[in-house]
């Protein structure tokens, strides 16, 4: 049979591989639908036998090996797009180069045997296969690396744009501190607001650098030990309330929530949700927490009651860089555009062998659950 025709007639069986293979490559695919797995995998599958069957010049044959083929001028191929949108659900360029060597060895594992005996033909195929695979995964890699890079221009703007607000605000601190002689009251003042200041720069900084692991492929480090999630929980609300002072916070613990965890990024997990649910959540509202034990995990709950969350949203929220607006911009509720604390937060989580899931309704408010396993399975170092 052949090859052209072969992946057309099995192309379910192909794709059930590949979105087999796909499912493996953790943390990004453990979010993802089988839908979003198989992205674009037919087409380009299809690009590909129609590639084998169609005649092909030695020029065009050169053109190819360069990745000058036709379809990598629009950036409009299958494979390209692809590329743009492994990018965005977070595939490491590994992850993605090592899908195109999975389907590669697929489909000659699959097709080799229907093969009676090795001619010329045969070899012509399998040399115009692996031309294609490798055109494919050219496409993807050029489309994937130039949104990298867009993304990484425009976080390195945000960063310095959110800086300049808390960095304003120290520096005028400071030449009130200089200029003029102050009491007491208004000593305090201008301290909480340096205080603000460094706590929002921290914030941003600790996500920065638990976003920067995240991306070297590492995942995130942990170190376990055994700890109390209340405790955890009553830490990381001081902090909060610190960064927004007009928040009211309401909190909920049962008793028996030890476990073994890195208290550093659980704390660091639980401040983003609860600043998140501060800087969304309706003014005068309290944002709950809610930590309750069971026999082999504790869950925590942070609840708002900020506009609702449309549903094709609950996931992107988790990206690097997404961030939906918030109800006001006032200077005493402070918040970065970085987008990075909840994507953060659920690295943590998957770290301890958790999940961090959200719901959001108009009648029960938007509600982020950190389902933490008492004992994890695995964890970093």
């Amino acid at each position: 049979m052949r090859l052209d025709r072969f992946i057309n007639e099995r192309m379910e069986e192909i794709l059930t591989e590949w979105e087999a293979f796909a499912q493996t490559l953790l943390p990004a695919a453990s979010q993802m639908t089988d839908l979003a797995l198989r992205d674009h995998a037919r087409q380009i599958l299809q690009a590909i036998a129609l590639d084998i069957e169609t005649y092909q010049d030695p020029e065009q044959q050169l053109a190819k090996s360069q990745g000058l083929a036709p379809d990598t001028v629009d950036g409009e191929s299958a494979a390209s797009i692809h590329g743009a949108l492994r990018q965005a659900s977070n595939f490491s360029l590994l992850q993605l180069s090592a899908e195109y060597r999975a389907l590669r060895a697929t489909v000659l594992r699959l097709w080799l045997p229907q093969v009676n005996r090795m001619t010329s033909d045969v070899a012509d195929e399998m040399v115009r296969f692996n031309e294609a695979i490798d055109q494919a995964l050219a496409e993807s890699v050029v489309t994937y690396s130039a949104r990298a890079d867009h993304m990484r221009e425009l976080f390195l703007a945000i960063l310095g744009h959110d800086l300049r607000a808390p960095l304003s605000s120290m520096s005028m601190a400071g030449d009130l501190l200089i200029r003029m002689q102050v009491d007491a009251t208004q000593a305090g003042d201008i301290g909480a607001r340096v205080k603000r200041g460094t706590r929002l720069m921290s914030s941003m900084v600790d996500d920065l650098i638990g976003y920067t692991r995240t991306q070297l492929g590492g995942g995130m480090p942990t170190q376990l030990r055994e700890v109390d999630v209340g405790d955890v929980c009553r830490a990381a609300l001081a902090d909060a309330h610190a960064t927004h002072p007009a928040t009211r916070f309401e909190i909920e613990a049962d008793e028996g929530l030890g476990g073994q965890y890195d208290a550093v990024r659980l704390h660091q997990l639980l401040t983003n949700l609860m600043v998140n649910a501060a800087q969304y959540g309706t003014r005068g509202a309290a944002v709950r927490i809610e930590a309750r034990a069971h026999p082999d995990a504790v869950t925590v709950a942070v609840t708002n009651d900020g506009p609702v969350i449309p549903s094709d949203s609950l996931e992107s929220i988790f990206s690097p860089l997404i961030q939906l607006p918030g109800e006001g911009e006032a200077e005493e509720r402070p918040r970065t555009s970085l987008g990075l604390g909840l994507f953060v937060a659920r690295e943590i989580a998957v770290a301890h062998g958790g999940t961090l899931t959200v719901t959001s309704s108009a009648e029960c408010g938007t509600t982020f659950t950190a389902h933490l396993p008492r004992a994890p399975n695995s964890g970093g170092d």
